[in-house]
């Protein structure tokens, strides 16, 4: 057996060995393009999320400022309540709407008034907590949270407006 390379055989790999090495360098470029590539969205989803972080940190900030808002106008609506004046006025609006759920629904019939009036009454509760239907409203098409009221400050205006309650009993 002889093994000589004739000139055929040598331009058969010189030619494999440049399809080869071809194929290797387009092999490569797009390696490198694809990595390059990679590294872009790479920084970009980095800088996204370094966005987003900002943003979520400034409206968690301002959610709490709304938070403490909130809480101090509810003091403050809570403490013009206890004034007698205010108290007054507030009775006097729990009377004018059940006479006037009273005219609608029975007139001159004593257990419709007490009826009407306690409707009244947890009418006017739920729009001091906040849940009145143009807050509703508001809260849907702005979200929010459904309660403006912590539990622990409704069981106390709860308490408070029991007290009232059984004042306006000892009165009948």
């Amino acid at each position: 057996m002889d093994l000589h390379l004739n000139t055929t055989h040598m331009w058969a790999l010189v030619i494999g060995l440049v399809i080869g090495l071809a194929f290797f360098l387009l092999a490569l470029r797009a390696y490198w393009s694809v990595s390059r590539e990679f590294r872009r969205y790479k920084k970009m989803l980095g800088d996204k999320m370094e966005l987003e972080h900002r943003q979520l940190n400034e409206l968690s900030k301002e959610r709490e400022k709304f938070l403490k808002e909130n809480e101090n106008l509810r003091l403050q609506v809570a403490r013009l309540n206890d004034r007698t004046d205010n108290k007054v006025q507030r009775e006097m609006e729990i009377y004018a709407r059940a006479e006037k759920q009273m005219n609608i629904s029975a007139p001159g019939f004593a257990p419709a008034w007490e009826i009407a009036k306690s409707q009244a009454l947890t009418q006017l509760e739920t729009e001091e907590r906040g849940n009145s239907f143009p807050q509703r409203m508001f809260r849907k098409l702005v979200g929010g949270n459904a309660t403006a009221l912590p539990a622990e400050a409704a069981a106390t205006a709860t308490a408070k407006n029991g007290h009232a309650q059984s004042y306006d009993q000892q009165d009948s």
